[in-house]
């Protein structure tokens, strides 16, 4: 399945869900994304790739359906994000990159 079909369909189960629309709740999605990156967190940590498999997909999912609710189109947060890192120097430094 292409990535953009997939964005779509759950675009469409938040909908459905009434995670996203009127029902939904910006700070409850917020709370939400924490909560998975916790988990991840912990997968991390134990080193368990299942566990991170599961964590990336769900704060992604989260991710999107939060951008639903700012009115953001996510493939746009996304594109911006690339457009401002893609030129970007500097050098990692204890596994974290630090730019210039």
């Amino acid at each position: 399945m292409e990535i953009q079909e997939t964005i779509n369909n759950i675009r469409a189960w938040g909908l459905e869900k009434g995670i996203t629309g009127t029902n939904g709740s910006q700070k409850a999605q917020l709370a939400k994304l924490l909560e998975e990156v916790g988990e991840l967190q912990h997968a991390i940590k134990t080193d368990n790739r299942d566990e991170k498999i599961d964590g990336v997909g769900d704060c992604t999912v989260v991710l999107i359906l939060l951008s639903e609710l700012m009115g953001l189109p996510f493939e746009q947060c996304v594109d911006t994000a690339y457009n401002v890192i893609k030129g970007r120097t500097g050098r990692m430094q204890s596994g974290v990159f630090i730019k210039d």
